[in-house]
């Protein structure tokens, strides 16, 4: 009997650091048969989440039973639903410790790899130069 999918994650799979780390929670989860469901925010899927393209590739988002979260607590919420990661969302959660993983990842790691999107994506479009 499969189960019923109650967590959601929203993710740049266009990001090379992001899709790395969410394709090694999804192998893990789908090997493990988690009810973890990933979404891509670059297929129809994103439609679902009311959320615009340019906002869900500014962080990670985890829909859990219902609740929306972003940063470091979705990542909180997506490591307790995998029992290898349990002990990282315990030793993150700890108080000191959520708040300088989030700081660090609002205002450096999740802004950077913004930025470096955003300069892929403008390579992208750009007509090549001879």
């Amino acid at each position: 009997m499969a189960q019923k999918t109650n967590t959601s994650v929203l993710f740049n799979a266009n990001c090379p650091v992001c899709n790395f780390e969410i394709q090694h929670y999804a192998r893990y989860a789908a090997d493990n048969d988690l009810p973890i469901r990933f979404d891509d925010l670059n297929t129809d899927a994103r439609a679902e989440w009311g959320i615009d393209a340019d906002t869900a590739a500014r962080r990670l988002y985890v829909l859990h039973d219902g609740e929306l979260t972003s940063g470091i607590p979705a990542f909180l919420v997506l490591w307790k639903q995998m029992p290898k990661y349990q002990w990282l969302a315990k030793v993150v959660g700890l108080p000191g410790i959520r708040q300088a993983a989030s700081l660090t990842y609002d205002h450096a790691l999740a802004p950077l790899i913004y930025r470096w999107h955003l300069r892929r994506m403008r390579r992208q479009t750009s007509p090549a130069s001879d």
